[in-house]
Protein backbone atom coordinates (compact mmCIF):
# COMPACT_ATOMS: atom_id res chain seq x y z
CA UNK A 1 0.00 0.00 0.00
CA UNK A 2 1.39 3.71 -1.02
CA UNK A 3 1.49 6.42 1.74
CA UNK A 4 -1.83 7.59 2.82
CA UNK A 5 -2.70 11.21 2.86
CA UNK A 6 -2.83 13.07 6.13
CA UNK A 7 -6.47 13.25 5.84
CA UNK A 8 -7.43 9.91 6.60
CA UNK A 9 -8.08 8.86 10.04
CA UNK A 10 -6.44 5.65 11.64
CA UNK A 11 -8.18 2.18 11.17
CA UNK A 12 -9.68 0.95 13.95
CA UNK A 13 -8.58 -2.42 15.11
CA UNK A 14 -10.03 -5.00 17.21
CA UNK A 15 -7.02 -6.27 19.07
CA UNK A 16 -7.31 -2.44 20.21
CA UNK A 17 -10.00 -3.51 22.39
CA UNK A 18 -8.36 -6.37 23.75
CA UNK A 19 -10.72 -9.10 21.02
CA UNK A 20 -13.79 -7.91 22.87
CA UNK A 21 -16.20 -7.49 19.80
CA UNK A 22 -18.86 -5.59 22.28
CA UNK A 23 -16.35 -3.06 23.12
CA UNK A 24 -15.06 -2.94 19.60
CA UNK A 25 -18.40 -2.83 17.72
CA UNK A 26 -19.96 -0.36 20.01
CA UNK A 27 -16.76 1.94 19.18
CA UNK A 28 -16.67 1.73 15.51
CA UNK A 29 -20.17 2.47 15.90
CA UNK A 30 -19.50 6.13 17.84
CA UNK A 31 -17.24 6.82 14.82
CA UNK A 32 -20.09 6.27 12.05
CA UNK A 33 -22.77 7.91 14.37
CA UNK A 34 -20.13 11.45 14.63
CA UNK A 35 -20.24 11.53 10.77
CA UNK A 36 -23.77 10.58 9.60
CA UNK A 37 -26.12 11.02 11.89
CA UNK A 38 -24.85 13.79 14.56
CA UNK A 39 -23.39 15.47 11.08
CA UNK A 40 -23.37 15.00 7.95
CA UNK A 41 -20.48 15.35 5.21
CA UNK A 42 -21.10 17.16 1.92
CA UNK A 43 -20.05 15.74 -1.43
CA UNK A 44 -20.54 17.95 -4.36
CA UNK A 45 -23.28 20.32 -2.45
CA UNK A 46 -25.32 17.98 -1.45
CA UNK A 47 -25.54 16.31 2.13
CA UNK A 48 -24.79 12.53 2.08
CA UNK A 49 -27.27 10.93 4.83
CA UNK A 50 -27.54 7.24 5.46
CA UNK A 51 -30.52 4.62 6.08
CA UNK A 52 -31.80 5.92 9.60
CA UNK A 53 -34.27 2.37 10.13
CA UNK A 54 -32.74 0.46 13.35
CA UNK A 55 -32.10 -3.44 11.49
CA UNK A 56 -30.02 -4.60 14.70
CA UNK A 57 -29.02 -3.70 18.56
CA UNK A 58 -30.06 -0.24 18.12
CA UNK A 59 -27.78 0.58 14.55
CA UNK A 60 -28.91 1.50 11.69
CA UNK A 61 -29.16 -0.23 8.65
CA UNK A 62 -26.34 2.26 7.00
CA UNK A 63 -24.03 1.57 9.54
CA UNK A 64 -24.20 -2.32 8.80
CA UNK A 65 -23.98 -2.04 5.62
CA UNK A 66 -20.75 -0.34 5.90
CA UNK A 67 -19.47 -3.00 8.44
CA UNK A 68 -20.87 -6.62 7.08
CA UNK A 69 -21.91 -8.41 3.91
CA UNK A 70 -24.32 -10.57 2.67
CA UNK A 71 -27.36 -10.48 0.42
CA UNK A 72 -29.72 -11.16 3.65
CA UNK A 73 -30.52 -7.59 5.32
CA UNK A 74 -31.37 -9.33 8.62
CA UNK A 75 -28.04 -11.86 9.01
CA UNK A 76 -25.19 -9.78 7.16
CA UNK A 77 -21.60 -11.21 8.63
CA UNK A 78 -19.37 -8.77 10.39
CA UNK A 79 -16.32 -7.49 8.04
CA UNK A 80 -13.54 -6.26 10.19
CA UNK A 81 -11.40 -4.94 7.31
CA UNK A 82 -14.66 -2.83 6.90
CA UNK A 83 -14.53 -1.84 10.28
CA UNK A 84 -11.67 -0.54 10.19
CA UNK A 85 -12.25 1.58 8.02
CA UNK A 86 -15.37 3.17 9.54
CA UNK A 87 -13.88 6.56 9.60
CA UNK A 88 -12.71 6.34 6.37
CA UNK A 89 -16.07 6.98 5.01
CA UNK A 90 -16.83 10.27 5.77
CA UNK A 91 -12.85 11.40 4.89
CA UNK A 92 -12.85 9.87 1.00
CA UNK A 93 -16.44 11.94 0.86
CA UNK A 94 -15.24 14.89 1.70
CA UNK A 95 -12.11 14.74 0.06
CA UNK A 96 -13.52 13.36 -3.51
CA UNK A 97 -11.71 15.82 -5.10
CA UNK A 98 -8.03 14.43 -4.24
CA UNK A 99 -6.27 12.62 -7.02
CA UNK A 100 -6.35 9.25 -4.92
CA UNK A 101 -9.64 9.20 -5.31
CA UNK A 102 -11.55 8.03 -8.59
CA UNK A 103 -14.80 9.25 -8.97
CA UNK A 104 -17.30 8.57 -11.68
CA UNK A 105 -21.17 7.32 -12.20
CA UNK A 106 -22.52 4.16 -12.61
CA UNK A 107 -26.17 3.24 -13.27
CA UNK A 108 -27.36 0.34 -11.29
CA UNK A 109 -30.90 -0.88 -10.37
CA UNK A 110 -32.41 1.88 -12.41
CA UNK A 111 -30.96 4.85 -10.59
CA UNK A 112 -27.41 6.82 -11.55
CA UNK A 113 -24.90 5.87 -8.29
CA UNK A 114 -21.72 7.40 -7.56
CA UNK A 115 -18.75 5.48 -7.25
CA UNK A 116 -15.80 6.90 -5.15
CA UNK A 117 -12.77 4.59 -4.75
CA UNK A 118 -9.83 5.66 -2.73
CA UNK A 119 -6.89 4.31 -3.92
CA UNK A 120 -7.91 1.11 -5.31
CA UNK A 121 -8.63 -0.19 -2.36
CA UNK A 122 -11.86 1.26 -0.53
CA UNK A 123 -15.11 1.92 -2.49
CA UNK A 124 -17.98 3.90 -1.46
CA UNK A 125 -21.05 3.78 -3.07
CA UNK A 126 -23.98 7.01 -2.82
CA UNK A 127 -27.00 7.79 -5.08
CA UNK A 128 -28.74 10.71 -5.19
CA UNK A 129 -32.45 10.68 -3.12
CA UNK A 130 -35.49 13.29 -3.35
CA UNK A 131 -37.50 13.44 0.10
CA UNK A 132 -40.94 13.33 -0.72
CA UNK A 133 -42.74 15.75 2.10
CA UNK A 134 -40.64 18.50 0.48
CA UNK A 135 -38.49 17.56 -2.90
CA UNK A 136 -34.91 18.23 -0.72
CA UNK A 137 -31.80 16.68 -2.97
CA UNK A 138 -29.47 14.86 -0.79
CA UNK A 139 -27.10 11.76 -1.71
CA UNK A 140 -27.68 8.82 0.38
CA UNK A 141 -24.86 6.33 1.77
CA UNK A 142 -25.04 2.58 -0.25
CA UNK A 143 -22.18 0.96 1.33
CA UNK A 144 -18.59 0.91 1.89
CA UNK A 145 -15.95 -2.00 1.18
CA UNK A 146 -12.75 -2.94 0.89
CA UNK A 147 -11.63 -4.40 -2.90
CA UNK A 148 -9.73 -7.08 -2.03
CA UNK A 149 -9.78 -9.13 -4.97
CA UNK A 150 -7.52 -8.89 -7.75
CA UNK A 151 -10.86 -9.83 -10.40
CA UNK A 152 -12.86 -7.04 -8.38
CA UNK A 153 -10.43 -4.51 -8.93
CA UNK A 154 -9.91 -5.71 -12.31
CA UNK A 155 -13.44 -5.34 -13.07
CA UNK A 156 -13.79 -1.66 -11.68
CA UNK A 157 -10.60 -0.45 -12.95
CA UNK A 158 -12.20 -1.46 -16.55
CA UNK A 159 -15.19 0.51 -16.04
CA UNK A 160 -13.61 3.20 -14.61
CA UNK A 161 -11.54 3.66 -17.93
CA UNK A 162 -14.20 3.22 -19.87
CA UNK A 163 -16.10 6.06 -18.31
CA UNK A 164 -12.49 8.29 -18.30
CA UNK A 165 -12.13 7.39 -22.25
CA UNK A 166 -15.70 8.38 -22.82
CA UNK A 167 -15.74 11.73 -21.29
CA UNK A 168 -12.72 12.59 -22.59
CA UNK A 169 -13.34 10.99 -25.72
Amino acid sequence: MSTLPDWLPPIVKLEDFDGNWDRYINKVFSFFYRDFIESQPMFLGKWVRCRRDLIYDGKEAGFWHCTSEGPNELYRIPNIRRCERIGWIKAVIEHCNDPIVDLWPKKQRGEIRQLLWFNEEFMIVLAERQRKRDGFMYMQLITAYCTEQEHRREKLRQERDKYFRSKNG
